[in-house]
């Protein structure tokens, strides 16, 4: 028999289950569908994307310094000399032709290759940032999409606690109008209901806000129905000291940091190219009238090798070597400052998911005993056991828990992206494409910090801060114990009979 009873509710246990399971699987379709327009579409990620591409075209620009030089040249024109000491003392020549120049730099001081290796830094600087715009633009998706769902609740909450307060003022209402109730209590209900409609038009007020930022993000509006997704827990380190250093080796804002730093240094070597000679082949052939100004000359073919050297530019090769060298410093400097940030962020998303895990069960337990409390007021309130100011207070009282818990249950899954975003996988989770998917503008598998890694980044976690509540209890214990026994009620004096 007992077997009989048990197998209908294990039957419905394991269907609300599946439902569940269904309806977070969809929420998080629907969560990847608006993740993956705003990652295709925000402005910042493909401004990134068009500043990858143009690093890669200064490469290619600071490349032909190696090639040979073409120079097409053509002209026409007249000379009139006039020379005293000659008869006639004024002669002019009409001239004209064509020439064709090739130089070629065979030594600029290393000139180009530093430029080129500088340009190399800053076109992998500018991917790490392009992987960090698409990061953070799949984050703010998932977060207004998160708070749609919040408001959207947030709302429905409002409108059951104007409800309960409207049906608490009729009650009065109907009491007042049969002479049994008084007029304060409908005053004092009637403020109450003015609360719960000031307290919903608020949300929707904020419901209407968070619609507008979703639509400006993704792309669309929101659609009619939500699901929330499941939490993303996946790849997430079991420690805090795990969490922060995957980020700091993970982040490619770091990743970038590091890439400026090396392109700075490039760019200091690059400056001491200034000190060095610069030697050039040339070879020119031309053909013309009176060719180069000289009388009768109609063809000409020269081949020089040249070297200049420039042995003094009033110390500002000098103040440039020391402006690169303070800016090696700079790159060195904001590297450890996003080291710095990366950390703390990836630490203090990582324990507010263990935060809120243990806040929801508490706040869980919060609304269900004022739930309880709010239904015994209702109760004692109908026999006049109970005032109506009581019935209000728990009524409101059990709003804001509600309100709290709600809040919470969105800052943990919220909490859980912005852990997934710290550690760079939040894309990976949730399998979106970036924009370079198909056609890869860099390839970074072989990329490593070496010995450029931050150096004055903290290298621990801060141990998530815990209080022992048995010693809490025993105070509250001892607090109990020395307090004074509560005096005994007095006795109801008796009431005169009504004439």
């Amino acid at each position: 028999m007992n077997e009989m009873r048990l197998k209908p509710t294990l039957i419905a246990g394991a269907m609300f289950l599946a439902l569940a399971a269904t309806a977070h699987a969809q929420g998080t379709d629907l969560l990847r569908d608006a993740t993956q327009k705003a990652v295709s579409s925000n402005p910042d990620v493909t401004a990134r994307y068009n500043a990858l591409r143009a690093a890669g075209d200064a490469i290619d620009a600071a490349r032909g310094a190696w090639l040979p030089r073409v120079d097409l040249q053509a002209g026409v024109g007249r000379v009139d000399d006039r020379i005293t000491t000659r008869t006639p003392a004024s002669d002019g020549m009409t001239h004209n032709g064509v020439a064709l120049q090739v130089v070629q730099t065979l030594w600029d001081g290393l000139a180009t290759r530093n430029d080129v290796d500088r340009l190399g830094h800053e076109r992998l600087a500018r991917w790490f940032e392009f992987v960090e715009a698409s990061e953070q633009a799949a984050l703010e998706a998932a977060r207004a999409y998160y708070d749609v769902l919040r408001y959207r609740r947030l709302v429905t909450l409002a409108e059951d606690n104007y409800v309960q307060h409207k049906y608490a003022f009729t009650q009065i209402q109907s009491r007042v109008r049969a002479g049994v109730g008084r007029g304060v209590d409908l005053e004092q209900s009637g403020a109450r209901v003015a609360l719960a409609e000031s307290n919903l038009t608020t949300e929707i007020a904020n419901l209407h806000d968070v619609v507008a930022r979703y639509q400006r993000i993704v792309g669309e509006a929101p659609p009619a129905s939500m699901p929330l997704p499941a939490a993303m827990r996946g790849g997430v380190p079991a420690t805090a000291s795990e969490v922060v250093a995957a980020a700091t080796v993970r982040s490619a804002a770091v990743s970038a940091s590091i890439e400026n730093l090396r392109a700075a240094r490039s760019a200091a070597t690059l400056r001491e190219s200034a000190f060095q000679p610069r030697i050039e082949a040339r070879a020119r052939t031309g053909a013309g009238r009176n060719f180069d100004t000289l009388a009768d000359q109609r063809r000409e073919t020269s081949a020089d090798l040249t070297l200049s050297w420039n042995l003094f530019n009033g110390g500002a090769d000098r103040a440039r070597v020391r402006q690169a060298a303070n800016l090696l410093n700079q790159a060195a400097d904001l590297r450890d400052k996003t080291c710095r940030d990366v950390r703390q962020t990836a630490l203090i998303a990582y324990n507010d998911t263990r935060k809120l895990t243990d806040q929801l069960a508490l706040l869980d337990r919060n609304v269900i005993a004022i739930e309880k409390a709010r239904d015994a007021y209702s109760q004692q309130f109908e026999i006049n056991q109970r005032s109506l100011l009581d019935l209000l207070n728990a009524e409101n009282e059990l709003y804001t828990a509600r309100r709290a818990l709600a809040n919470a249950e969105y800052d943990q899954g919220v909490a859980h992206l912005r852990t997934q975003a710290a550690l760079q996988q939040l894309t990976v989770q949730l399998g979106l494409r970036r924009i370079d998917a198909d056609r890869p503008v860099v390839d970074t598998s072989t990329w490593g910090a070496e010995g450029d890694a931050p150096a004055r980044c903290p290298a621990g976690a801060v141990d998530f801060p815990t209080t022992d509540r048995s010693e809490l209890d025993a105070r509250a214990q001892r607090m109990a114990t020395s307090a004074p026994a509560p005096a005994a009620p007095a006795s109801a004096p008796a009431t005169a009979p009504r004439r």
